[in-house]
């Protein structure tokens, strides 16, 4: 079976339907080769599951300090961890048959198979068709006119700490816990470390983090990193900083994970019941035929242009596989300039500077632009605003009045560099600072909008004005 389109795409995650979509908008004939289940790691086994499981362990806290509210609860309180998991799993099913309504409504077709880049062939003179084996064993091939490659990632493994049943797991295997563990082992303080973390300790876990960098979070602001350091531990992690683990010391016997580590205090023997790993993600390039063209793969990412758009003009990569930001939002961006591109629109390029980040731990992290040292090591003359959480109304109303909004200016242009929300629905306040750069605001042009009061928005602009020392709340 041979079949022709406009636009084929590997891999059916965010980055790939969104592209689908923007291209079927337009009049293309798309169709998605998905090896597993339309909506990939981000639906399936990533930002919604999380932030499900996330939820759970937040209204069971919330429920744990109801008295300080006001409020009674009557009898034991207790997680129901299968119930959790099952709400988790009807969350990713609803969203899961939405997607699928978006394909039928867009006329996309989705094929269900291992796609696999072919070479030049007798119905295309160029490599970039795609052989696709269905799940029945037998094979199809499309011939596209324009090829994506939205393949994703996956979480990268240590060795001697690779996924092992009962004992060790990436955030994939996580996911599917059948229940909770009594304590927890977190090897590595990202996004993913920080986020496992918050979620366990709400639910009672005891958890143990270390990371080698010298603190949590290196890629976040140094303020921003303490802040979070600091309610972690307050509310019972263990965190270690700058240590070494000892990777062939690791033992499981009698249900305890075991492993030494080099701290700068001396070595320490860490144990825990389960031991997660979460030092990042690896883009899938492997298998998927990139030999078959000159398409350039340099440590594990395919190469791209600002376009995305590889060094084989008809074939793009988008998402987790081009080594970009391995954010889900970053990667349905990219998909929509690259189809663009191939439509021959005037979609800009991504500016990575300009794209939010969100981490979604107690407190939530949420962040755009360069950090205070990165303006600094860029040679910007800078004045900071930074206003907290303690002096915002509403914060004190939700019973959450830690963390701060954070401003960096250039002072010669007067332009935004970046700002950091550490505190309550960070990630649901950084799009007015989002907006604020894309049109090229000044802070006092932010601090002049009328934020209603209460709300929590209004540390934002207050930072606006912190930075003239003209703050009306702090």
């Amino acid at each position: 079976m041979t079949i022709q389109c406009d636009i084929a795409i590997i891999g059916g995650g965010i980055a790939g339907y969104t592209a689908a979509i923007r291209a079927a908008q337009a009049g293309k004939k798309v169709i998605i080769v998905e090896k597993e289940k339309l909506g990939g790691t981000c639906l399936h086994k990533g930002c919604i599951p999380s932030k499900a499981l996330l939820r759970s362990a937040e209204v069971f806290a919330t429920l744990r300090k109801a008295e300080s509210f006001g409020v009674q609860v009557e009898g034991t309180i207790s997680v129901d961890f299968p119930k959790v998991q099952q709400r988790k799993s009807d969350t990713v099913e609803t969203l899961y048959k939405g997607l699928q309504y978006l394909m039928r409504k867009h006329g996309i077709t989705v094929m269900q198979g291992n796609g696999r880049v072919i070479g030049p062939s007798i119905f295309s003179p160029k490599s970039g068709s795609v052989a696709v084996e269905l799940p029945d064993g037998e094979m199809a091939t499309i011939v596209p006119a324009q090829l994506i490659i939205a393949t994703g990632s996956r979480p990268r493994t240590l060795p001697g700490l690779e996924p092992a049943a009962g004992q060790i797991m990436s955030s994939d295997e996580a996911l599917e816990m059948d229940q909770l563990p009594k304590s927890m082992l977190i090897v590595g303080g990202g996004v993913i470390g920080v986020e496992w973390a918050s979620m366990l300790i709400d639910f009672g876990i005891e958890v143990t983090l270390v990371e080698s960098a010298a603190r949590l979070l290196p890629g976040e602001d140094v303020d921003a990193s303490a802040e979070l350091t600091k309610q972690l531990r307050r509310r019972g992690v263990r965190i270690l900083t700058g240590i070494q683990l000892k990777l062939d010391t690791y033992t499981f016997n009698d249900g305890q994970a075991a492993i030494s580590a080099d701290t700068a205090d001396g070595p320490v023997l860490l144990t825990a019941d389960r031991l997660l790993v979460s030092i990042g993600r690896q883009g899938n390039v492997e298998g998927i035929g990139l030999e078959n063209t000159d398409v350039r793969v340099e440590k594990g990412v395919i190469k791209v242009n600002a376009y995305f758009q590889t060094n084989e003009p008809h074939i793009y990569a988008i998402g987790d596989v081009n080594g970009g930001l391995q954010l889900a939002h970053a990667a349905a961006h990219e998909g929509i300039v690259a189809v663009d591109h191939i439509l021959g629109g005037k979609e800009q390029a991504t500016d990575h500077s300009r794209v939010p980040r969100a981490i979604y731990s107690k407190p939530e992290i949420a962040s755009i632009g360069l950090t205070e040292d990165e303006a600094s090591k860029q040679g910007h003359a800078i004045k900071v605003g930074k206003v907290p959480f303690q002096a915002i109304g509403k914060a004190h109303v939700l019973g959450e009045p830690e963390g701060f909004a954070k401003v960096i200016v250039d002072t010669k242009t007067n332009d935004l560099l970046g700002v950091h929300i550490i505190g309550p629905h960070a990630t649901d306040l950084l799009s007015e600072a989002s907006l604020a750069m894309l049109l090229n605001a000044t802070p006092w042009e932010v601090g002049q909008v009328i934020h209603p009061h209460p709300t929590l928005s209004e540390v934002l602009g207050e930072a606006m004005l912190a930075l003239d020392g003209k703050s009306l709340a702090f």
